[in-house]
C-alpha cells in the first residue's frame, strides 16, 4: 500500500469524523469516575456513537477485537479491552476512540484520572500530552517523520520517561491503519516527507519506567514489564499546505 493524498471531499468527511470522535471524548468525560466499569463506559461511548451520531465505533470487532472502545489502566499501554474492572481513586486510564462516518475514520485518545491522582502520574499524563503537541507543531510540507519522532523522544526521556518502540501512530481514511507508519522515537531528517494532503495519527505511549511491553494472553492488552505507569495521548492530523489541522481537537484545546 502507498500512502493516499486525500482528495477536498475526502479532507471534508476526515473533519466530520474526527469531530465526532473528539466529541465522544468530551460527552463521556464526565462518567470517568471513581467506581465505574470500563465496560459501563464502553456501552455509554457505544450508544452514543451508533444511536446520537448514526456512525460506527471502529474497534467493534476489528480483527476481532470485542469492544466499542479502548481503555486502558494505569500499567496498560494500549489496547486495553474493556470489562468488569472497577476504576479506583488514583487511576489514570486512557479512553482510545475510533468512529467510523461515511466511510472514513477519525481516531483519538485522552488520559483521565478517576479521583486523585500521583504526582507521578499527574506528571506523567502531563508530560505525555506535550509530547504529543510538540509532534503536532512540527506537522508542515517538507518535513520528515523522523523530526516529529525525535522531538517527542527527546522531551520524554528528558523528563526521564521512556518512549514505547512497539506501538506507532498510522496513516488514516476510509482505511483504519494505512501507511505510513509514525514512529515516536528517531532521528531528525529520516523516514518520510510529508505532503499536504496526508492524514495520519500521532499517539505517543509514554512509560513512568522503561520502555519494554508485553502483550497479555489476551491478544490485545499491551502492559508495562515492570509495571510501571504508562500515558498516551492521540489525535487525527491534516497536513495541509502551509501546516496542520487537527482532525480531532476538542472545545477544550484552544491552544492548538
Amino acid at each position: 500500500m502507498e500512502i493516499t493524498l486525500k482528495t477536498p471531499d475526502q479532507i471534508e468527511k476526515m473533519r466530520v469524523a474526527g469531530r465526532l470522535a473528539a466529541e465522544v471524548l468530551e460527552m463521556i468525560e464526565p462518567h470517568v469516575k471513581v467506581g465505574v466499569t470500563t465496560d459501563e463506559l464502553n456501552q455509554i461511548c457505544h450508544d452514543y456513537i451508533v444511536n446520537v451520531q448514526k456512525a460506527i465505533p471502529a474497534p467493534l470487532n476489528y480483527k476481532g477485537f470485542p469492544k466499542s472502545i479502548c481503555t486502558s489502566v494505569n500499567h496498560q499501554v494500549c489496547h486495553g479491552i474493556p470489562g468488569t474492572r472497577v476504576l479506583k481513586d488514583g487511576d489514570i486510564v486512557n479512553i482510545d476512540v475510533t468512529v467510523i462516518k461515511d466511510g472514513f475514520h477519525g481516531d483519538t485518545s485522552k488520559m483521565y484520572v478517576t479521583g486523585k491522582p500521583s504526582i507521578l502520574a499527574d506528571r506523567l499524563i502531563k508530560i505525555t500530552q506535550e509530547c504529543l503537541y510538540l509532534g503536532i507543531q512540527l506537522v508542515k510540507p517538507g518535513i520528515h517523520l523522523g523530526d516529529i519522532g525525535a522531538a517527542i523522544q527527546t522531551h520524554a526521556e528528558g523528563n526521564r520517561f521512556s518512549v514505547v518502540r512497539e506501538y506507532c501512530g498510522h496513516g488514516i481514511g476510509q482505511i483504519f491503519h494505512e501507511p505510513p507508519n509514525v514512529l515516536h522515537y528517531g532521528l531528525p531528517g529520516t523516514g518520510e516527507v510529508l505532503q499536504a494532503g496526508m492524514t495520519f495519527t500521532i499517539e505517543p505511549m509514554i512509560n513512568a519506567g522503561k520502555r519494554f511491553v508485553k502483550l497479555l494472553p489476551d491478544g490485545w492488552t499491551v502492559v508495562t514489564k515492570d509495571h510501571s505507569l504508562s500515558a498516551q495521548w492521540e489525535h487525527t492530523i491534516l497536513v495541509t499546505e502551509t501546516g496542520y489541522e487537527v482532525l480531532t481537537k476538542r472545545k477544550e484545546e484552544t491552544t492548538l
